[in-house]
């Protein structure tokens, strides 16, 4: 029994080290992949925030936006998966007691992760050939011009999971380290944002928020993955000496 127990120890030992090594190189990845992302997005020309030479209803004549409407959508799911491998490191990486928040976090992470993967390679893969092709039936409600599309909706949704994922996470670094702290602090705010965010637009606008609630969420959930990225890569590096 002694012997089964040394062993049980050794292998949670290794398995802490391995989530600890690899934590750090996905919150420096996340960190990266989210401000390359953030550089080189293409906020859609129509809607409410575009003032001049619109794309309209039905949205098919979009035809010389691509590539470089869509570059970011690359980016931005190669950080989604980045973001969904630091919460698995976190979860991994956490104390038993505190494991119940962990699970709870990377759960949502693999919904929010999904939802939105998804819905970036549907506009690489389908929306774009399914236009060279002549094929435009429906394509109106699935496009990213259209701003209370299929597209916009799901990333409302895949982006609101996530603010949930860090809520949800956040009790795992509470009152720890000074470091550790401000990285629950900033999980905590980063939902609060995003809560205020949705009630204040949606009093204003009603359902005809149409993108404006996107980009507020999106801008919210990647300065939180830059800022917490950043951080994390320090809690994991010092983790990793002791």
């Amino acid at each position: 029994m002694k012997k089964i127990d040394t062993e049980f120890q050794s292998n949670k030992i290794k398995e802490q080290k391995n989530a600890v090594r690899i934590g750090f190189y996905a919150a420096i990845l996340t960190t990266v992949l989210t401000v390359v992302t953030l550089s080189v997005v293409r906020p859609p020309i129509s809607g409410p925030f575009c003032k001049g030479s619109c794309i309209e209803y039905p949205y098919t004549d979009i035809i010389s936006r691509f590539p470089i409407d869509y570059i970011w959508m690359y980016t931005a799911i190669l950080l989604t998966l980045a973001y969904l491998v630091l919460m698995v490191c976190i979860h991994r990486g956490t104390s038993d007691e505190k494991k119940v928040f962990s699970q709870i976090g990377l759960s949502f992470a693999l919904i929010s992760a999904a939802i939105l993967t998804v819905d970036y390679f549907v506009q690489i893969s389908v929306v774009q050939p399914s236009l060279l092709n002549g094929e435009t039936n429906g394509i109106s409600i699935l496009t990213q011009y259209n701003p209370h599309g299929v597209f916009i909706a799901l990333e409302d949704l895949g982006y609101l999971i996530m603010s949930l994922s860090f809520l949800s996470i956040a009790p795992v670094f509470y009152k720890k380290s000074k470091l550790e702290h401000s990285v629950s602090l900033i999980f905590i705010i980063s939902f609060i944002l995003t809560i205020i965010s949705l009630i204040f637009i949606s009093i204003i606008y009603g359902i005809k928020r149409e993108y404006i609630f996107e980009c507020a969420v999106i801008i919210i959930d990647w300065l939180t993955l830059i800022i917490s990225g950043a951080l994390l890569s320090i809690v994991f590096k010092r983790a990793g000496r002791s």
